[in-house]
């Protein structure tokens, strides 16, 4: 999922909310199993657990819409998700003031795990000029994503940033500071006492970066790495195990210490018959990875979809109540998930994790330093009183809240703040034809006292 041209100017700084006591869990007609990590899996309970699931965002990024917070948009394509029968949804952008209970507890009812971007296109990290965007309006909205989800049993897990790091080796300069929000977001989770929840990193698939940033999310202290590693891989092409690369890169993941999934996959340079699903689910792959989000369910501009929502990118987008009509490729993904079921046992994973050497700088990768910037000293007393009352999607934003930034830009690293808290893509598709829900770090143009339209591009490089 790409990054998108975001059009907003609103404050030169964002509003604080105040904030509130820690968000204690409901009671739920249905609870599912958490899902851990052990040593490079997923684990629900004591079974391997694997993500056989669909990335889900009606009306795109254009509409800006949160599925999860209105029951006449979720209800439906909970009923798609159970006949097509995946166990995981991955939502892009979701309103952090908003209420989710209604479509998270019909989910549950579901069986249905759903892993979240905790950034949303108000609040991201500018991949070009990271430094300052790195504030504390920006984790206050982060935070209160986690308060929103964190009550529920199956939030499976958050993404700390999607596709931060590109092609482009000065995007690499961005890395410390996703991975200052990863570290922030797991102490935030434990200052605010939750259960353990998984946070993790969603990459582009880069030729040129792809392993230094897997290593990178996965080296330095216990509190520094990541639980888990993902990327968005679009290398089979109605293809087969081979001719995808995908060989060469269960062998390249050989040994990594964390779990490992796409967090997008679905080519449509032909007609897909997601045929990756009997290598990811084969004793090919499961030792090194544990499944994969096909993109995408509803059909976009971008024609990936497997679902069409009738009115659904009509009036900028934000109706998203429309019959749903289910294509042809609907059928071919419920096929593929029938025939090539999760594996039986324990799929070869290692029960050890291991942390990764930090990558060099070289022609490739820019970043200097192993040091994470502290975290923003506005943003420490949200570990004590939470974050507050979300901003939601039509805040004032974040970007341009510079002087509410980290106060040091490589000191203090895992150690500081409360001590409790923290080229081309390998594509079968051009950018031009995949549009998703943007990566969340572009900065903003000015344009006044307005929110306009972002556009989503593809998983491919820009």
């Amino acid at each position: 999922m790409k990054t998108a041209t975001l059009l907003t100017a609103l404050a030169a700084t964002a509003a604080h909310a105040s904030p509130t006591l820690n968000v204690k869990a409901k009671a739920r007609a249905t609870e599912l199993e958490p899902i851990t990590v052990k040593g490079n899996a997923f684990f629900r309970g004591n079974e391997r657990f694997y993500v056989r699931g669909i990335d889900y965002q009606p009306g795109g990024a254009a509409g800006n819409v949160d599925p999860l917070a209105d029951p006449k948009v979720c209800k439906p394509d909970i009923v798609k998700f159970k006949k097509l029968g995946v166990n995981v949804i991955r939502v892009y952008s979701t309103d952090n003031s908003k209420d989710h209970d209604e479509c998270m507890n019909a989910l549950a009812d579901a069986g249905i795990y759903v892993v979240l971007d905790a950034n949303n296109p108000l609040y991201s990290i500018n991949r070009d000029k990271p430094q300052g965007t790195y504030n504390t309006p920006y984790l206050q909205s982060v935070f209160a994503t986690i308060d929103a989800f964190a009550s529920y049993t199956n939030t499976m897990a958050f993404f700390s940033g999607n596709e931060v790091i590109h092609d482009k080796t000065n995007t690499t300069l961005a890395a410390k500071y996703v991975k200052a929000t990863d570290r922030d977001m797991r102490r935030y989770i434990k200052a605010r006492n939750y259960r353990k929840i998984l946070v993790g990193y969603s990459a582009a698939d880069v030729s040129t970066n792809r392993m230094q940033t897997a290593q990178y999310f996965n080296c330095g202290s216990d509190e520094e790495r990541s639980d888990f590693f993902a990327f968005n891989d679009y290398s089979w092409c109605t293809s087969d195990f081979v001719t995808s690369g995908w060989d060469k890169k269960v062998k390249d993941f050989t040994g990594y210490g964390l779990p490992l999934f796409l967090s997008e996959y679905g080519c449509t340079a032909n007609k897909r018959d997601f045929g990756e699903l009997s290598a990811l689910m084969s004793d090919k792959m499961t030792s090194v990875y544990s499944g994969g989000l096909m993109y995408e369910y509803s059909q976009e501009p971008n024609k990936f979809g497997i679902v069409e929502i009738a009115g659904g990118q009509d009036n900028g987008s934000r109706d998203q109540t429309g019959a749903r009509k289910e294509l042809d490729e609907f059928a071919a993904l419920a096929a593929a998930l029938k025939k090539y079921p999760a594996p039986t046992g324990d799929g070869g994973y290692t029960s050890t994790t291991k942390s990764s050497a930090c990558p060099t700088k070289d022609a490739n990768w820019a970043l200097d330093t192993t040091e994470l910037p502290e975290i923003p000293t506005g943003a420490l007393k949200f570990f004590d009183n939470g974050a507050g009352k979300g901003p939601g999607l039509n805040g004032p934003g974040s970007q341009w809240a510079t002087d509410q930034a980290s106060p040091s830009d490589s000191q203090g690293g895992s150690g500081s703040g409360t001590g409790t808290g923290s080229g081309s893509a390998e594509s079968s598709s051009s950018a031009a034809m995949r549009g998703t829900v943007p990566a969340f770090n572009i900065a903003p143009l000015a344009v006044s006292g307005v929110v306009l339209l972002f556009t989503m591009i593809g998983a491919a490089a820009l």
